[in-house]
């Protein structure tokens, strides 16, 4: 016997953010039959998704829901909605919460659908919303995946995962995204599932970087696995789950992101590699290419945790000018020419267990850093 597909209930809801993502979310919500509300920082873009019932600045060429309204104040977004989505620039976050943190209630679930780290801290998005929101940490979600917007905005399959500490609001949250064309998974995994959406962008900067020299399908398809490689010692010393990287989040949205020329960080990777210097790439973007903003803050945290990613190290020369665009490869991302085993049990028994010591050493060295560890004087 069939299972019935399980028909959730219709939310009052805000989307904080209309640029070509938050808005194809918030379609995304209007077509689960939730009622959104779209906070647009600008009048004259909210009156033009009212009147028009389109998004002409980020989203041409698609129909938004009748159930889709969108507002310019903030105040009036958030007063009636269940649940509270984020879409704003990953570097704006805290200026944007600081407004929002007096029109919460406690009972207001409050979901991230941005990918990057904040750069000044090297924060996560979910963690500079549990500075900034008074909050229980149980109330706070995260969204990811293989999401361009365009495709979604078409209504192609797509799937995602919502990640939060709590099992059941990622399920509650998962039920009201869910609709006939994107599905949700769930997991608690919030560190794994939000690295993954950053990192990801970094690597795929760096495969448009190659696609922009010239370079063909083994080049890109070298660095997409390294790069998850990366991803993945990054993330778990960083208390990821290992799984996750391979899942929706990760390698999902990796391929998503390196493959598809919609892709805002593959696009400013292939301006890189045809010779555009990173100012001229940025003025030629319209939109936030956020693997750009987050090269510098990745670095510094796999630093402190001596991880090594050599690919993103490669991209950061580009970005400073520092390596020809046409010598980042894959086979230039190690620091010696000596035969390294494609995964830590083979680099243990070909080089008598140097990574499992590094990793022993990256959890000794957490251990005794840690809050509340005792440190000498």
């Amino acid at each position: 016997m069939s299972k019935k597909p399980v028909t959730p209930p219709a939310r009052k809801v805000a989307v904080l953010g209309a640029g070509s993502w938050g808005t194809t979310f918030a379609k995304i919500l209007a077509d689960g039959g939730n009622d959104v509300m779209l906070w647009a920082r600008r009048d004259d873009l909210a009156e033009d998704i009212n009147e028009t019932h389109r998004n002409s600045d980020y989203l041409r060429g698609i129909r938004l829901p009748l159930n889709l309204v969108a507002t310019s104040s903030m105040a009036a977004a958030v007063k009636n909605a269940e649940q509270v989505y984020l879409c704003v620039p990953s570097q704006t976050l805290r200026e944007n919460l600081v407004q929002l943190a007096p029109l919460l209630r406690d009972d207001q679930i409050v979901i991230s659908l941005m990918k990057g780290v904040e750069r000044k801290t090297g924060l996560r998005m979910s963690e500079v919303i549990a500075e900034e929101l008074p909050i229980s940490p149980d109330m706070v979600a995260v969204a990811s995946g293989p999401n361009l917007a365009l495709e979604i905005a078409k209504e192609q399959p797509t799937a995602a995962v919502i990640s939060s500490q709590s099992l059941e609001t990622a399920s509650q949250v998962a039920l009201t995204v869910s609709n006939r064309y994107f599905r949700c998974f769930v997991n608690t995994d919030v560190p794994g599932t939000e690295f993954g959406g950053v990192l990801k962008n970094l690597i795929a900067v760096a495969v448009g970087i190659v696609d922009g020299v010239g370079y063909g399908d083994n080049t890109k398809a070298s660095i997409i696995t390294r790069g998850l490689a990366e991803m993945t010692d990054f993330a778990v010393a960083y208390g990821a789950q290992p799984e996750t990287l391979a899942g929706l989040a990760g390698l999902g949205d990796l391929i998503a992101t390196c493959e598809s020329p919609l892709s805002r960080n593959n696009t400013a990777g292939r301006l890189l590699g045809q010779g555009y210097t990173l100012k001229e790439v940025t003025n030629q973007m319209q939109q936030t290419a956020e693997g750009l903003a987050s090269v510098a803050p990745v670095l510094t945290l796999a630093r402190a945790r001596e991880v090594d990613m050599p690919i993103v190290e490669q991209v950061s020369q580009v970005l400073a000018g520092t390596l020809d665009p046409k010598d980042i490869a894959p086979h230039l991302t190690t620091d010696t020419d000596e035969p390294q085993g494609e995964r830590s049990l083979d680099d243990y028994q070909a080089r008598g267990g140097g990574v499992v010591w590094g990793a022993l050493k990256r959890a000794f060295n957490q251990l005794r850093d840690s809050p509340g560890s005792p440190s000498g004087d």
